[in-house]
């Protein structure tokens, strides 16, 4: 399937790092209406980032499409919201 769109994630369920296939990507937070600011996120050339809002800690997984999650519940379509 092919993603025109910039990832979004979120950690409704709050756990303690989410992996995801994507080093450039957008935090909501929480799903709506709980959500935060969606600020874009990039690691550049790290493996991992830390959302300045929430304390998400994203760690960054090749072998994930850039826009799938472990765990899958932590993908975020703004489009479905």
């Amino acid at each position: 399937m092919a993603h025109n769109s910039t990832p979004h994630f979120h950690n409704t369920g709050g756990v303690a790092r989410i992996e995801i296939g994507a080093r450039e990507f957008k935090c909501v937070g929480a799903l709506p209406p709980y959500d935060h600011p969606h600020v874009f996120l990039d690691m550049g050339d790290e493996n991992e980032i830390v959302c300045p809002y929430c304390s998400t800690h994203y760690v960054y997984n090749a072998e994930l499409d850039s826009h799938a999650a472990k765990p899958a519940e932590a993908v975020f379509e703004p489009e479905r919201a």
